[in-house]
Formats: structure tokens, sequence, C-alpha cells
């Protein structure tokens, strides 16, 4: 069963905290898709990754480049990496029947935009009515704090 993860972003921006996560996860052995719900978000997220630190190399490939890379960026439901790790990003959504075939899903949320906190305020409800286990993880104080669980 896999475990959904809510990440609040109230201090930091998306390309902030993304690169710190995959980075544990490729550490970690796991391969993840981030699936944003913006296409020119993606190519600008690619852009990034490559050039985010002088020191960190975070191998990953953008929809249509080929999917052997241990990092997949899309904004399709597809797996072409077998991935492990499902990210979802910039309002892209995934229904529990979906999430079950991951052993772990990230959402994350802009604090700032109210409409991205009513979706995760749905996704919270929808994950924890079929049963399964759900974290809900705010920022403060340049940390993430665990705020709510749900057992699942």
């Amino acid at each position: 069963m896999p475990e959904i993860r809510f990440y609040h972003l109230t201090q930091s921006p998306l390309e902030h905290t993304l690169p710190g996560l995959l980075a544990k996860s490729l550490d970690r052995g796991w391969r993840v898709i981030v699936q944003g719900g913006d296409e020119a978000r993606l190519v600008f997220l690619d852009t990034h990754l490559w050039s985010f630190a002088d020191d960190s190399f975070l191998p990953h490939g953008l929809e249509g480049e080929g999917a052997a890379q241990p990092i997949w960026l899309t904004t399709s439901e597809s797996n072409p990496n077998n991935a492990g790790v499902l990210m979802l990003i910039d309002g892209a959504r995934a229904a529990p029947e979906r999430m079950e075939a991951f052993d772990l899903v990230t959402l994350f949320f802009d604090g700032a935009d109210q409409r991205a906190v009513a979706r995760a305020r749905e996704d919270w409800k929808a994950v924890t009515e079929a049963g399964l286990p759900a974290v809900y993880w705010a920022q403060e104080n340049g940390s993430w704090v665990q705020k709510a669980k749900s057992g699942g």
C-alpha cells in the first residue's frame, strides 16, 4: 500500500523544493515520475534540474525525449520508466486507484493559491476515504513539519 504525502508549500517555491526531494529519491534508488499540469512549466523544470546547483546532477528526461532516465517529467499518466514514486505538481491529480500502483505518491500545492489549497483538501478527502495512508507536511521555519496523518 502506498503512502500519500501532501506537501504544503508556504515558504519556498516548487523549483527550490523539488530538486532536494528528487535527490533523496535517487539516493534511495527510487525511480520517479514528476507529473505536471502544464507542459511549459515542465520545460522550465527540465532546464532548472540541469542547472539548479553547480555540484549536483539529477538524471532526468522530459516526455518525448526517451524514458530510460530515473526521473521522468510528463503531463501524461504513463509510467515508462517503471517508477515507484509519483510526484504530482502544478495541479496534476491522480485518482486513488492510480496511486495504488506506486510505493509513494507526493502532492505538492502552493499555499498562496486558494484553488490549489481547495484541490488538495479534495484530494486528501478522496485519499483517506479510499483507505490509503496519508501524511500532510507544511513548511515552517525552513523545514518540513508533519501536521496531520491518516491511518489508511
